[in-house]
This record gives C-alpha cells, sequence and structure tokens, in this order.
C-alpha cells in the first residue's frame, strides 16, 4: 500500500500523536537521494517503521548529475549493494539504455559494470519500489533540526546527547529511536556560474541551512568541498557522423544476482559517441578564468571528476575525451561526460562550439558548480553512528564521498544499523577483507578525506578476492543473519554456492599428468608427467570449460548447461593461485612498516604510482612504509609497489629505532 504524507497532513497526524507531542518511527532518513532510498528501504526491508523525509516527493530517484551507475570500483559496490538486496542495482536493469563492462582487457577482479541510464525509467521504476514498500512513509517536508536528549550510558567524553527525531521547517517534531542524515550537497549549498552564486543544493532545489547549523553547534569538525555538472546539450544540434561510435555489450550482463537479464533487448540498446577537446578549448577556458568564481575557491574539489576548466589548467595542451551519452530512449538531452564546468554561460557556448561534431549545438541547460559542507567522517562508528550523538547517521556526501554508488553503500550500511539499534542489536560491520564497502568505511572513518572521496580497485588489498562476481556469496548470508536480505535472495545464493563449491572439488578431483592432458585436449606435446587437476588447467589463459566439457563429456559435461556457473568457475580457478601472492604482498607491507624511506626518494620519477600517490607522497615526504600507508590517498596498491621499488632499488636501507 502507497503511504505518503504531504506536508499539509502532518498536523492530523499530530493530533493523533499528541500525547506524545509528535509522531514515532524506529527510523527516520532524511534525503531522498541515493543514500537516503538505500538507507530507507534497508530499514524498511528489516520491519522497521520508517520515514523517509524528503523537500520534494518527485525528486526521490533524481539523478542529478551523470546518467550511468557502475564502473571500475563503482561496479563493485553495486554488486555489494545488491548482495544486500538493494534496490539500485535492480532498478538499473529495469532502466538501462547501454550496458558494457569496463576494463575487460585486465582479469575479472578488477572489470567494471557499468551502464547508461534512462532517467526518467530509473526515477519511475524507483518511486514505484519507494511509495509501495511496507514499513515505510515518505513525507515531504524540509527538516532544520534534530531533537536531542540526553545520552542513555555515556560511551566516552565526546557523546553530547542522543538524537532522538527531527523538527521540520513549520516547528513540528518527529520522533525517532534513530535519525540518518543523508544531505547530500545540501547543507548551506551555494551554486556558481561564472560570478554569480546562490543559495542551492542542486538547480532549482533550496539549501539546508538550519540542519548544517545544528550540526555545526553540535560540535562536529566539518568542511567545505566542491562539485559540478557539465551543460546538458540538444541531441538535435549535434553532427555525430564524424564522431567514434562506443557500443554497447551484447549480450548485456545485469547488476542484479537476481536477474539473468535486463529488460532491454540487446539490439535496441543506444550507441555512445565519443569527442576530444583541443587548443582552441583550451584558450577559451583560460580567457574566461578570471570570470570563473568556482575556480577561484580554495575549495578542494573532486580530483577523479575535475571540471574542464581544472583539466585545461592543469593538463595544458592535452586533448581530452568528452563521452555524449544520451539521457534516455526518447530524451533528446545529451549529457557530455568530461565537460563539467562553471564558466559564464556564454562562454560555456563558446567552447562547446569549438569540439568537434559539437559546432552548432545548443544548450539546453547550463553546467554549473556546487559548494557545500561537509562533516569530517572520522568522527563516525564503523556503523556510520556518529561519536558525539547517540542514535544519529550520516551516509553519503556529507561525510565527503562523491557518486551515486559510494552513497548508496553508505546509505545500505547505514539503514542496516539504524534498524538494527532500534530493535536493541547490534551492529553489522563489514570488514576490508570482506567488501569494498568495508574498504570505503575503513577509508572514512579511519583516515578522513579532504577531497571528495571516491572508490577505486586500487583501494583494496584484497581485489582478487573483492570481485564483481562473488559479492553475493561474500555479503548475502551476513545481511540474511542482519534481517535484510529475503529468503528467496538467500535460498538463491545458497544454490549457487553450493553448485559452485560441488563443481570446484569435482574438478579439483579429477587429476592426471600434464602430458596426458595436452594429449586429450590436442594441445602441443609435453614430457612433463607431473600431475595437475582439472582445476588447475582451468586457469590456463586460453581455457574454458566448455573445452574441457567437450573433451571429458561424460565425466563434466553437465557442468555448461549453466553458463553463469561455467564463467564463475573459470574466474574461480584463475585466481586460485593469486591469492596466495595477494596475501603474501600485504603481509610483506605489515612487515616493513618501520622501513625507512630515504629523504632523497624521487616520487614523481615512479611511473609505477599513480598521479595522486606521486603528488601525495612528494608533499607528505613520509619517514616510514607505515607513516606512508596513513597517508589518504596513497593506496594499498601503491603501498606495495613502492615497497617492492625500495627494496630492490636500495637494498641497503634499514628499519627506524
Amino acid at each position: 500500500m502507497r503511504r505518503l504524507l504531504h506536508q499539509h497532513l502532518i498536523p492530523s497526524l499530530l493530533k493523533r500523536n499528541c500525547c506524545t507531542s509528535g509522531p514515532h518511527f524506529d527510523v527516520i532518513v532524511v534525503g531522498g537521494g541515493h543514500a537516503g532510498t538505500e538507507a530507507a528501504c534497508a530499514a524498511a526491508r528489516m520491519g522497521a517503521n520508517t520515514l523517509l523525509v524528503t523537500h520534494k516527493v518527485d525528486t526521490i530517484g533524481e539523478m542529478s548529475c551523470n546518467p550511468s551507475f557502475g564502473g571500475i570500483g563503482k561496479g563493485h559496490l553495486m554488486k555489494e549493494i545488491d548482495a544486500l538486496d538493494g534496490v539500485c542495482a535492480r532498478i538499473c536493469d529495469l532502466s538501462g539504455i547501454h550496458y558494457r563492462i569496463l576494463n575487460t582487457k585486465k582479469g575479472p577482479a578488477v572489470w567494471g559494470p557499468r551502464a547508461q541510464i534512462d532517467r526518467a525509467l530509473y526515477k519511475k521504476h524507483l518511486q514505484e519500489e519507494i511509495f509501495n514498500m511496507p514499513n515505510l512513509t515518505v513525507q515531504s517536508a524540509p527538516v532544520e533540526d534534530l531533537i536531542i536528549g540526553e545520552a542513555n550510558q555515556p560511551e566516552g567524553d565526546q557523546v553530547m546527547g542522543k538524537c532522538q527525531g527531527v523538527i521540520l521547517d513549520n516547528g513540528d517534531k518527529v520522533h525517532g529511536r534513530t535519525v540518518i542524515l543523508t544531505a547530500g550537497t545540501f547543507l548551506r549549498g551555494t551554486i556558481n556560474i561564472g560570478l554569480d552564486s546562490k543559495p542551492a543544493g542542486r538547480m532549482g532545489d533550496q539549501p539546508a541551512v538550519g540542519l548544517a547549523k545544528t550540526i555545526e553547534d553540535a560540535g562536529f569538525t566539518m568542511g567545505r568541498l566542491k562539485t559540478g555538472t557539465p551543460p546538458r546539450l540538444d541531441k538535435r544540434t549535434i553532427d555525430f557522423s564524424s564522431l567514434e561510435i562506443h557500443s554497447p555489450d551484447n549480450p548485456p550482463v545485469p547488476f542484479s544476482f537476481l536477474n539473468d537479464m535486463v529488460w532491454i533487448k540487446p539490439e535496441e540498446q543506444i550507441v555512445c559517441h565519443i569527442t576530444y577537446t583541443n587548443p582552441e578549448v583550451d584558450q577559451v577556458i583560460e580567457d574566461s578564468l578570471h570570470l570563473n568564481r568556482h575556480v577561484k575557491e580554495e575549495i578542494t574539489g573532486p580530483r577523479y571528476c575535475p571540471s574542464i576548466e581544472s583539466k585545461s589548467v592543469r593538463f595544458r595542451g592535452k586533448d581530452h575525451q568528452v563521452w555524449l551519452e544520451p539521457e534516455g530512449l526518447n530524451s533528446d538531452v545529451i549529457y557530455p561526460q568530461g565537460l563539467t564546468c562553471t564558466m559564464p554561460v556564454e562562454f560555456q557556448e563558446k567552447m562547446l562550439r569549438k569540439i568537434k561534431g559539437l559546432e552548432k549545438v545548443q544548450i539546453v541547460a547550463p553546467g554549473y558548480g556546487v559548494e557545500y559542507d561537509y562533516m569530517d567522517p572520522r568522527q563516525l562508528k564503523v556503523s556510520l553512528e556518529t561519536h558525539r550523538i547517540q542514535n544519529l547517521y550520516f551516509a553519503g556526501q556529507i561525510n565527503g564521498t562523491t557518486g551515486y554508488e559510494e552513497a548508496a553503500a553508505q546509505g545500505i550500511h547505514a539503514g542496516i544499523n539504524a534498524a538494527l539499534k532500534s530493535h536493541g542489536k547490534p551492529a553489522m560491520s563489514i570488514d576490508r577483507t570482506e567488501g569494498y564497502i568495508g574498504v570505503l568505511i575503513d577509508d572514512l572513518t579511519t583516515q578522513g578525506t579532504n577531497e571528495p572521496y571516491r572508490m577505486f580497485t586500487s583501494r583494496a588489498e584484497f581485489r582478487l578476492s573483492l570481485r564483481p562476481d562473488n559479492a553475493d556469496t561474500r555479503l548475502t548470508e551476513k545481511g540474511y543473519t542482519s534481517g535484510c536480505v529475503s529468503e528467496h535472495r538467500y535460498q538463491k545464493m545458497c544454490r549457487i554456492r553450493k553448485d559452485l563449491e560441488e563443481a570446484i572439488e569435482l574438478l579439483r578431483s579429477f587429476s592426471q599428468t600434464v602430458h596426458k592432458w595436452r594429449k586429450d585436449l590436442q594441445w602441443s606435446p609435453s614430457r612433463s608427467f607431473s600431475k595437475k587437476s582439472a582445476f588447475e588447467i582451468m586457469s590456463a589463459k586460453e581455457m574454458t570449460l566448455a573445452v574441457l566439457a567437450n573433451a571429458y563429456p561424460d565425466r563434466l559435461g553437465h557442468l555448461i548447461k549453466d553458463q553463469q556457473l561455467a564463467a564463475r568457475i573459470k574466474i574461480e580457478a584463475i585466481y586460485a593461485g593469486g591469492l596466495e601472492q595477494q596475501l603474501e604482498d600485504i603481509n610483506e607491507v605489515r612487515r616493513d612498516e618501520q622501513l625507512v624511506l630515504p629523504e632523497e626518494l624521487d616520487y614523481a620519477s615512479m611511473d609505477m604510482l599513480t598521479y595522486e600517490a606521486k603528488e601525495k607522497l612528494t608533499l607528505a615526504r613520509p619517514h616510514t612504509i607505515g607513516a606512508a600507508s596513513r597517508i589518504p590517498g596513497v593506496t594499498p596498491a601503491a603501498l606495495v609497489l613502492l615497497l617492492k621499488f625500495v627494496k630492490n632499488r636500495l637494498p641497503n636501507i634499514s628499519t627506524s629505532s
């Protein structure tokens, strides 16, 4: 049954609860973005009486920036959210128009499931899910303040009190056992175009000023970040004939473990196009910098989705890719991925028309920048409950992250834990060894961030075991134990896990000499008479389960009836040996934490490191490997590479005393 409370209905609800001074909920979620919707749905699935309160009901499910989900690292988060019965992956399978697995030239552990999404379809299907979710009430009203009472059983000196609900802009109080804030870019948000600035959390939406002041007054350490979005273009004014075509996968691969296929036929998917900036674009940008407040501001923006102005200034003379992405099957709007800008509108138009294919383009909506408050995430527990105020949780961009997927991952984690706490149960945690959600939360709560945090596979030490294909066998049982995963999903995962284990055991038990394998498979002969199992043979690059099954149909033929199972067996075989090396690399870094890094090390010349790692190591000049590991942005992968470089090039270095 749809439960939707608009602001004008609240007084009657208050009258019915006059003796308790307002309605009561187990979990109150503030904000209807990607963090808020996942949090609200997770809590409601667990049986918690949940309220989702947002500025505008009709913007629930709005894709405020890019019309896509997933990617490298981000796709891993999507699969993990789905493994916990989250909603965004299933909704993407109902609304995608261009599905593609990124990074396939590398191993499956770092493949990035991604999809272009029809904005209207995503919003439609997500709202249907939200409005028909049992135990979930949706209310349209700005939240201006929090209800703070005395803390129960203080956990330390920093505990200031206990959150007991929210106060709406009209003064009405709504009580809750737990509250989750998912304010996105709305906390004292301002929008910048050129030198013009106005208060807004998103174009057309007012900022949350009172709520930001409440958080600040409670003593939370806060900072300021910025992000931006590109202009939207009229598809009918673009010359696609001269541009590179980027085709989708056929067949498209679903995000959700519950789905064998997506909603759209492979041949009905749309294509994207690629164009490039050029020196003329750089010149327009240079001519407009003095008119660009957003670029002048000394506020940190996203490193991995920077504005075209930032890219032009930093990498002068380099041509940058621009992806022209349709916003829907029936939409005439194109999203130019890679052209985020905040220059005056007349310069935006001038810049665009210097780009191949866009010579006559018309702007549908200008690009703009957003500045907003965020909270230092080191003030959170791993459950995403704050240390200072009991029963108050933060999730999404309020914690310094960027991206739909990072927000959704925090949202589902906070929603689960708020529901558990409201029922008097211990929190659920996901370790770094268990999932990218664990990596995300551990990075935020231990290292914090001074720039918008984005997930990459290099941030995970255990990325060979934290793969998109096995997110269900890693996390679904944990979610089921916590009460957020349905019986149907759990039973399906159990069947898959059982079939996978039995198939691997069968392949391990089938062993013969390398000479015999090569003879049976009609490969070039070998004189080796050492034995290998069929599972070990599967790790060979050219080997597939279909080839083995064709060679031994009586023993293995039944395994290829399920293509998804066959694909998972192949991936397990590929990484069976690599997992030991991965663990050894991690342990080597831990053993050598006290290894001294020479002061004269030239990090800028280390080509194996990312630009971010070079920049941050050069700035910090850490004394030891251990000190380097505590620098935000220096990933576990970078530490392994740095350690090997130092040991190989400088064998006589010592450990610190």
